[in-house]
């Protein structure tokens, strides 16, 4: 890990992080026969190490005269390796320096160039392919050598930065369990110290000097941006050979590479996997017998220690590694009643061992929203974090989540997508609730792509336009939390006569869950259209440019559209009818956004409603004449008809009619609508006024809240 400059605050910042932060001694994850991106459920492919992002191939940044090409007049470039597995990859970083310039300010340089933190006279260059040694007297000529030398006949612009032996230095040892203070101590390490010594001062100097130093070993962490590496060193191993051994291969990597003290466990083996795509609403007793039929489990090394008929889902938790990557490589092959399984690799939390100041963060993010920005968060959020603690919610959904956390007694939860990941969030939360220990978690969001009505009233603002993800971190950690009504909407499809009689069942009841507002009319038709055009070009709608502009287009298709909605609806109201003026759409608002940030209730105060709020358990109920009428309240000039404030909302379609439930169109046959309040209402968390204006001083989108969001519907 990179030192923290003295730029930083030296420790609120990064206590922020910690107190979310899993700490991996409380995560348990028996590994042997599953690779990283098993374990981390990784699925997305990387080109390149990310690692060597900023390093050069040896082909690159050469003129066709074999010389390396200056920047400028007066300047000029130096490849430099960072230890011998660069070179051996021909992998380099290009240091720009000025003619006649002295040795250290080239390591100075060269050590900028690596990001590290580290003092230029601990280190020297070396040429590549020759035996020369730039000294600290030296001066680079105009061809890359030391001008009291002569110019270089061979790869003169080519060196190796390397760290000059020490016969001692201090190492940071980190405790590999939590602990309060900091996380590591200090311990000084010479030509003779060994593992075993380290650990003996490092046992006493956090206070268990008492027990039995073989039981715990030194364990080597190297972090890279790819992969974490383990090495458990041997006690008779000396530690500063180790340091140098691992200087001369890569200086990055001795930047990135921590020591731990760590308990000796000898314990049983235990896999757990989350198989999903089952068919929902069965008993234990029948997913047993699935599980059995197309998987071929051996029942003495497996047992189902979770089932969630409402996910179709089962944990299973297996004693053996063999059996343990049989199922689940074959799952992944397997599809029942059409449907193929989903397999993961899910890891223990140790919830005992969490600190009473800790509340980790669970951080969902959807890859597929706002573009390549899902996909950017979630490799900044494993950095950050702890990669068990971060779920790509297109692998496997929220339920691979809120199973790793089920025992957590507290933590807080990062959803990182559009409105429609938001509900998908808190729909599986509501189902799976009774089975965790936080059975109301408070909920954050990260806003991508369009739309985030939600996002707007909460003030995460309209979109995600690249904000430091240490500083969204820092945002949920000074959250303040609120309450939010949540509604049950039953759509019963029955065929109805001319005179609104039923006369018999179309399809089976629909139970829906609805977060913002729900839509029948000119307004879902808009949605529906729009929703079929993404799906015939998903890759186009990747921008809220375009999708604004398909948005008006087919708009401006519907601008003559007449459907006198108000003759095809009975609405009832807590048990009271209420007439529907002349209306080409009806909106049900939970919360005071609509439409990308619209105020479509409005601010006037009317003797007939209370101000709305998004935890009075009331929808409001607006009507809108059309085309040109959303588009005015798009542009701030009107307010939608306010028709009427209730709990209990009951509807009669005579027709088939296009719907939409925040965002998500259908048509709808005629029959009845039943909106009702579903089950308690859910904590969410507001991001606090200051934070809010501080990232959205100097944002472009005049709209990027409505008026009433600014304090989240209150």
């Amino acid at each position: 890990m990179r030192r923290v400059t003295s730029a930083y605050h030296q420790s609120a910042p990064w206590d922020v992080c910690r107190s979310m932060l899993l700490h991996p001694a409380c995560v348990r994850l028996d590994s042997r026969n599953f690779s990283k991106m098993h374990c981390y459920r990784i699925t997305e492919s990387c080109s390149h190490d990310l690692d060597n992002s900023d390093d050069v191939d040896s082909s690159a940044a050469v003129s066709k005269d074999g010389q390396t090409a200056a920047p400028e007049s007066g300047k000029q470039l130096l490849k430099v390796f960072d230890g011998d597995d660069a070179v051996k990859r021909s992998y380099f970083r290009l240091v720009s320096i000025c003619r006649a310039t002295r040795n250290e300010e080239v390591v100075e340089a060269a050590l900028r160039t690596f990001y590290l933190p580290d003092e230029p006279q601990d280190f020297e260059l070396h040429e590549i392919g020759g035996l020369q040694r730039l000294h600290s007297d030296d001066i680079l000529n105009r061809n890359g050598g030391p001008d009291n030398r002569g110019s270089l006949k061979d790869g003169g612009d080519a060196w190796l930065l390397r760290a000059k032996p020490r016969d001692a230095e201090v190492i940071k040892v980190y405790a590999g369990w939590p602990r309060p203070g900091e996380a590591f101590v200090r311990v000084s390490v010479s030509k003779s110290s060994t593992a075993a010594s380290v650990l003996t001062e490092v046992l006493s100097q956090l206070d268990r000097q008492e027990e039995d130093v073989s039981g715990f070993s030194l364990l080597e962490v190297c972090m890279s941006s790819k992969q974490v590496q383990r090495q458990t060193l041997t006690p008779q191993e000396k530690i500063l050979d180790k340091l140098q051994e691992i200087r001369k291969l890569s200086l990055r990597q001795m930047n990135q590479t921590r020591f731990y003290v760590v308990e000796n466990r000898n314990r049983a083996v235990q896999v757990n996997l989350l198989i999903g795509g089952l068919p929902p609403l069965l008993t234990k007793e029948e997913y047993a017998q699935l599980i059995q039929e197309h998987l071929t489990i051996k029942s003495h090394l497996v047992t189902i220690s979770h089932f969630y008929p409402s996910q179709g889902a089962v944990a299973l938790q297996i004693s053996c590694f063999s059996e343990a990557e049989r199922i689940y490589m074959l799952a992944k092959d397997t599809s029942v009643n059409s449907k193929s399984l989903t397999s993961l690799v899910i890891p223990e939390i140790v919830h005992n061992k969490l600190g009473e100041d800790v509340c980790p963060l669970l951080v969902f993010v959807n890859p597929k929203s706002g573009g390549l920005k899902g996909r950017e968060l979630l490799y900044s959020f494993r950095k950050l974090l702890n990669p068990h603690q971060v779920f790509d919610i297109s692998n496997g959904g929220p339920l691979a989540g809120l199973h790793t956390f089920r025992e957590v007694p507290r933590f807080r939860v990062l959803v990182c997508g559009g409105d429609g990941t938001v509900g998908w969030v808190l729909g599986v939360l509501e189902a799976v609730r009774h089975k965790l220990v936080c059975r109301e978690p408070p909920i954050g969001i990260v806003p991508l792509g369009t739309g985030n009505d939600l996002a707007r009233i909460l003030r995460w603002g309209p979109g995600y336009s690249g904000e430091d993800p240490h500083h969204i971190l820092v945002s949920v950690d000074e959250a303040d939390e609120v309450l939010m009504d949540r509604w049950t909407i039953l759509l019963d499809a029955q065929d109805m006569s001319e005179d609104g009689k039923d006369n018999g069942f179309l399809e089976p009841p629909k139970i829906v869950q609805m977060n913002n507002y729900f839509g029948l009319g000119i307004d879902a038709e808009l949605s529906l259209d729009f929703h079929l055009a993404r799906e015939d070009e998903p890759d186009k709608f990747t921008s809220r440019f375009h999708n604004k502009g398909v948005y008006l287009k087919v708009g401006l298709q519907k601008i003559s559209y007449t459907r006198s909605l108000h003759k095809e609806l009975q609405l009832q109201v807590d048990t009271q009818n209420i007439p529907l003026p002349n209306i080409e759409g009806l909106i049900f608002l939970n919360i005071p956004s609509w439409g990308s940030g619209a105020d479509l209730w409005g601010s006037e105060v009317d003797g007939r409603f209370g101000k709305p709020s998004i935890d009075d358990g009331l929808l409001e109920v607006v009507g809108v004449t059309g085309v040109v009428h959303m588009g005015q309240v798009q542009s701030g000039l009107r307010s939608g008809i306010r028709i009427a404030q209730g709990n209990y909302i009951r509807l009669t379609v005579s027709k088939p009619i296009p719907v939409q439930v925040d965002g998500e169109p259908w048509i709808q046959p005629p029959g009845h609508i039943i909106i009702s309040a579903a089950g308690p209402k859910v904590r969410m968390l507001r991001k606090s006024k200051q934070k809010q204006k501080k990232s959205s001083a100097g944002a472009k989108d005049g709209r990027s809240e409505s008026p009433s969001s600014r304090d989240g519907g209150h």
